[in-house]
């Protein structure tokens, strides 16, 4: 085989010295660390020539599943341990806190209240630059910079398409919010399929609603004049029950008076 000078990486060898100071590497970090917290030996790794670390289970509380990691070397010639670092390590079954997600990622819908803000997003893929469609300007009071993009319109329509879906399916009337003259339509592309009621009659006054759902507070329907199915009679005076009293003319001006 032709020859490289390419080093082959070799696994370091561990050092005997080292590795057999457990009882030394225990005494020198008793010091620092209370030794009720150090459980047993689980092993140990070889780091680099006369650098190793020892393991040791953390009995230490709210540490469960971690483990002790004490790396330790000496100077050449030494048979003296000297411990250069320790620290808690996570094993595999360790509780660890999640993933930290930056606040604004974490939030959801419905976390924002009146008073809070959202940090403004540069690349929305729910908006585009007005100057990218073919709306060249907005007539006031708008005056938006960007608007819903074709993501946007679809995410808009199958959430409200959701949020309005239990109630269409409890309603029938003949008519629908299309035909309704309370109906507030949505200057966007989702004005062919949703719009506001503005009618105080209706449950859905200043709400969302589909152009094809129906309530019976729509502008242009009526219901049947039927009687009433219990029909009034004239009242009758049974005169032969009535007492007549008759007083001159002359006592009535004096009352009066």
């Amino acid at each position: 085989m032709p020859k490289t000078n390419e080093k082959v990486m070799r696994k370091p060898r561990a050092d005997h010295i080292l590795a057999d100071g457990v009882d030394s590497v225990i005494e020198i970090i008793s010091e620092i660390v209370d030794e009720r917290d150090i459980g047993e030996h689980l092993g140990y790794r070889a780091d680099a020539e006369r650098l190793l670390t020892h393991f040791f289970d953390c009995l230490k509380p709210g540490y469960v599943g971690w483990h002790w990691a004490i790396t330790v070397s000496r100077f050449p010639r030494s048979k003296r341990v000297t411990v250069s670092e320790i620290d808690i390590l996570p094993g595999k079954k360790a509780l660890l806190a999640p993933e930290w997600v930056p606040w604004e990622e974490r939030l959801k819908p419905g976390d924002i209240g009146p008073s809070d803000t959202l940090p403004y997003r540069s690349s929305d893929d729910r908006l585009v630059l007005r100057r990218d469609t073919d709306m060249d300007s907005d007539e006031e009071p708008l005056a938006r910079l960007r608007l819903l993009s074709d993501v946007g319109v679809a995410e808009t329509r199958k959430r409200w398409s959701r949020q309005v879906r239990p109630r269409t399916k409890q309603v029938k009337a003949p008519a629908s919010c299309a035909s309704c003259g309370f109906l507030v339509s949505l200057e966007s592309d989702l004005r062919n399929e949703f719009g506001v009621c503005a009618n105080e009659w209706s449950n859905d006054d200043g709400r969302l609603v589909p152009v094809t759902y129906s309530c019976g507070a729509h502008s242009e329907t009526d219901v049947k004049k039927d009687g009433s199915e219990w029909p009034i009679t004239p009242p009758r005076v049974n005169e032969l029950d009535l007492e007549v009293i008759e007083e001159p003319l002359e006592a009535l001006a004096e009352k009066d008076e």
